[in-house]
């Protein structure tokens, strides 16, 4: 396994299990997180700005989110994470597969871009 792999595995088992210090800790204090359509996490943010939507959207789906990755490809700096996901919002399970375009710089997550193959689903699960 690649150590660009590796980060972004840390990363996602680390944010699976609510350890969000430990997912940070992955990242460059610059990482920006550009998230399709206008939901609660919606946006291209910076960190501090991601980190206060984040609570508010999990609040919304009532810790239901999950999600697993499905397959992952990575270079020196730059990994593609297909990932499965659900959640529940106001009392149906919305699912959606995403693709996660990860860049990395000193070998930390510096960038992400979300990319979903069902937009409708997305946005029933994070809407405002």
């Amino acid at each position: 396994m690649s150590q660009t792999e590796k980060t972004v595995r840390d990363a996602y088992a680390a944010f699976t299990r609510g350890d969000i210090p430990g997912f940070l800790s992955l990242c460059t204090p610059d990482i920006t997180f550009q998230v399709p359509g206008d939901g609660l996490l919606s946006g291209t943010l910076a960190k501090d700005e991601f980190l206060a939507k984040l609570g508010p959207a999990m609040e919304a789906v009532a810790g239901t989110f999950r999600e697993e990755i499905v397959e992952l490809v990575s270079g020196d700096e730059s990994a593609a994470v297909l990932v499965a996901q659900r959640a529940e919002r106001d009392g149906r399970l919305q699912r959606w597969n995403a693709v996660h375009w990860w860049g990395l710089r000193g070998g930390q997550l510096a960038s992400f871009r979300e990319l979903v193959d069902d937009a409708a689903s997305f946005e029933r699960a994070w809407h405002r």
